[in-house]
């Protein structure tokens, strides 16, 4: 006979990146579409991070090609499980094109949808770009990859 054990359920887990659970004070939320989500880049030395609650200008690049606010993210993989990590990752990659930006190192992942709410901020070494293209690969959606695991 197996004994009960302890543990947070993992469909609770993607529920939470689904938005079925709401375990404070909360929005009605009477929709059935996803929220749109954006990322914005940002230059180094910059304090995003643990902390960043919304999407903010200071300190966004700024470029003939860029819109601020970054750009619109592509949201067609649902969140799903992988053993026990809920996980979710843009299912495009986020490109820029003619663009010069001074240093730069982080995207900020936020939900225009929901007031410019943060959802992540993601370091990746210093760049800088003159007249050219830039584009950020969204990593593999799984377990110890995915852009958010929730373990």
């Amino acid at each position: 006979m197996a004994a009960n054990t302890q543990a947070v359920c993992n469909s609770f887990k993607v529920e939470l990146l689904d938005g079925i659970h709401a375990l404070g004070a909360t929005v009605i939320r009477a929709g059935t579409t996803k929220d749109t989500f954006y990322g914005a880049l940002y230059l180094v030395n910059q304090s995003y991070g643990a902390g960043t609650t919304a999407y903010n200008s200071t300190g966004e690049v700024s470029s003939a090609n860029y819109v601020a606010g970054g750009a619109a993210i592509t949201n067609a993989t649902a969140p799903t499980l992988d053993g026990s990590t809920a996980i979710w990752t843009p299912s495009a990659s986020l490109a820029w094109i003619n663009v010069t930006f001074a240093s730069f190192d982080c995207l900020l992942v936020y939900n225009s949808t929901q007031g410019n709410k943060a959802v992540g901020v993601y370091t990746f070494g210093a760049q800088s770009i003159t007249a050219g293209n830039f584009t950020l690969t969204m990593p593999a959606n799984a377990a110890a990859t995915a852009l958010l695991q929730l373990a």
